[in-house]
């Protein structure tokens, strides 16, 4: 199969012409991050101030992702009409989602597996520590077997105002879906229910474009304070794994996403990347599928993706579907085997890869998620990050950066897994997909 590499990167070019000034703040933030890197002490107060520019920029985001995710899946489940078709679209994003995570979590552990990047980083880990960390995973595994119940409970909100409150998002989700199919089965009085929250979602999207006016300062600031923590000679040290999480990234973004839509649909490969620029680079710049969740369905509504499709699979999505967050934990904790001199039986291997996928799912669309649920993947071994404060350490050096390549590739699933379907169902616009040039500004 020919995958269109030059053409997605034709796509990127239109996308980054079109949004010169978004690509430019990314830019100087690793320019001007770089330099203050070099010279801290003399910065520190500017470096706060972006600091609080940036988080303040994420904040208002999110302020209304609860609001927007809600509303979004009671409008769009009772906009798909009976329950046959909910459940056709809920069965076709699970498979495409499915399909998407194995490939993942396969790719990440046949390149960490094969390369072996934690091996060229033993000597930074102390002696007795290694030791120790082996011992316990040799007795740990069979006594982790009884969290997974746990995890599925935890799915279940005892009380959904409590679970609004704190900003968790699958048991919100959870409820949401319940009370939006008990809403299509009453009839006709649910419409004022309806209404409402038709127009919530309206007023959200209209914020959202509000927000967007202050993309380009927010994505500048957030950059400029993720490279000036670290610098760029962090990777000379951790090259091979930032190397192998990269091209685990490049894998999915450039071959597996493509190849999903050549097989499952119609939809033109670099006119969909194209169509969805502007999501990837704030996805890149604000490190959180949650925050990028609006402009991500504005792309996909705007350019010809119905809002029967997207208000029911995104939302979903940048909640349950983190494939590149899955990759990336898969790497990571075989990465901290071998640092650790591990050694991994295949079954151990598969059950990382399991519990990747599974921690995935639970991870909040925020930054820095992915490195704090990968406790769960740990717990397998019998292990938790902080018994492996050495190994983690060169983790959270690179997180930032990582983080927000993990973000893109996610936003990227959740809109080719939104694409197929709606190809699938008839609900896609090609007249307006497909004509680039009258594209409209979403940033």
């Amino acid at each position: 199969m020919k995958l269109h590499i030059q053409t997605l990167f034709v796509a990127v070019g239109l996308g980054v012409k079109r949004n010169w000034h978004i690509f430019l703040a990314i830019i100087l933030g690793v320019i001007f991050g770089n330099y203050i890197h070099d010279n801290q002490t003399f910065f520190v107060p500017f470096v706060k101030v972006l600091n609080i520019i940036g988080q303040a920029f994420i904040r208002i985001i999110q302020m209304v992702v609860i609001p927007l995710v809600c509303s979004a899946i009671v409008v769009g489940i009772s906009s798909i009409g009976d329950s046959k078709q909910i459940g056709k679209f809920g069965k076709k994003m699970i498979l495409y989602y499915g399909i998407i995570t194995i490939l993942a979590v396969s790719v990440g552990a046949a390149l960490v597996l094969a390369i072996k990047p934690g091996i060229g980083v033993q000597e930074f880990i102390s002696q007795s520590s290694a030791l120790e960390i082996q011992n316990q995973v040799n007795n740990a595994i069979a006594e982790q077997k009884g969290q997974l119940g746990n995890l599925f409970l935890n799915m279940i909100p005892q009380n959904p105002l409590e679970s609004l409150a704190k900003g968790e998002m699958i048991p919100i989700i959870f409820f949401a879906l319940i009370f939006s199919l008990a809403l299509s089965k009453v009839g006709e009085i649910n419409r004022p229910v309806v209404s409402f929250f038709e127009s919530v979602f309206a007023a959200t999207m209209k914020i959202t474009d509000w927000i967007m006016i202050f993309a380009a300062p927010g994505i500048f600031a957030l950059t400029t304070v993720s490279v000036s923590s670290f610098g760029l000679g962090i990777f000379s040290t951790i090259s091979k794994f930032f190397a192998i999480v990269f091209i685990g990234f490049c894998i999915q973004f450039f071959v597996i996403y493509p190849a999903m839509l050549k097989i499952f649909s119609k939809v033109p490969v670099g006119t969909f990347y194209t169509a969805i620029i502007e999501a990837l680079l704030v996805a890149f710049g604000t490190a959180s599928s949650s925050a990028t969740l609006p402009l991500t369905i504005a792309c996909c509504e705007k350019r010809g993706i119905s809002h029967k499709v997207c208000s029911f699979v995104l939302p979903l999505g940048a909640t349950l579907n983190m494939d590149g967050t899955a990759l990336f934990q898969t790497v990571a904790v075989i990465f901290l085997t071998q640092a650790y001199g591990i050694t991994l039986e295949p079954l151990q291997i598969i059950q990382i890869m399991v519990l990747a996928l599974i921690s995935s799912s639970t991870c909040a669309g925020i930054p820095g998620a992915g490195l704090i649920t990968i406790a769960l993947v740990l717990n397998g071994l019998g292990l938790t990050p902080q018994q492996l404060v050495e190994g983690f350490a060169f983790l959270f050096a690179i997180d930032r950066v990582v983080d927000m390549l993990r973000t893109t590739v996610n936003v990227a699933s959740d809109a080719t897994v939104a694409a197929i379907i709606a190809d699938n169902e008839n609900e896609v616009d090609y007249d307006l997909l497909n004509n680039t040039e009258q594209y409209k500004e979403i940033i």
